[in-house]
């Protein structure tokens, strides 16, 4: 019996990614998630949420939550600097899509990967959760990890992403809109 291939194995598709720096690794998110990218800008500490949110922030008239994705990455924490920045993204909730902002170190670039320089996500065993990435992309010398924005939070941590806000009706929370 033939091993799956590469394409069958790997749910990342050749396309456009927007590259980012978190510590010393790099990561891409498909463009086609991605709204908009902001420098820093206040944002509001929200009590008794898990620390992997940094607080909330008024987008146009909008509330955002913000991921710390250092936080949710489990990295050191870091002070932000000239180049931190937030990726506005949106994310698929049941039958609709949120706006979120993940905080990340800085943007690096937009990239256009083909299907064969896409390799699987590699297996850390059943205590690891990787079901967040989509597949390692080559480009150059570089690795890029690519990541299912759609599954960085578990349906939990969204509901506590969308408490933050202070609407449990996701109606009024920056859906995604035409």
């Amino acid at each position: 019996m033939e091993a799956p291939s590469k394409l069958s194995r790997t749910r990342a598709k050749a396309g456009k990614y927007l590259t980012f720096r978190l510590a010393s690794e790099e990561y891409g998110l498909e463009i086609l998630k991605v709204q908009e990218i902001i420098g820093m800008m206040s944002i509001t500490k929200v009590p008794k949420m898990p620390t992997f949110i940094r607080g909330i922030i008024n987008l146009r008239g909008k509330l955002i939550p913000v991921i710390n994705m250092r936080e949710k990455f489990a990295l050191p924490t870091m002070a932000d600097t000239e180049k931190t920045c937030i990726i506005v993204v949106q994310i698929a909730e049941k039958d609709s899509a949120i706006t979120i902002g993940i905080l990340v170190d800085e943007v690096s670039e937009v990239l256009d990967i083909v299907q064969s320089n896409i390799e699987p996500p590699p297996s850390f065993g059943s205590n690891v959760d990787t079901n967040f990435i989509l597949g390692i992309g080559k480009v150059g010398d570089k690795v890029e990890i690519l990541l299912d924005i759609d599954k960085i939070l578990t349906d939990m941590e969204t509901s506590t992403v969308l408490a933050a806000t202070g609407d449990h009706d996701t109606s009024s929370i920056a859906k995604a809109s035409a």
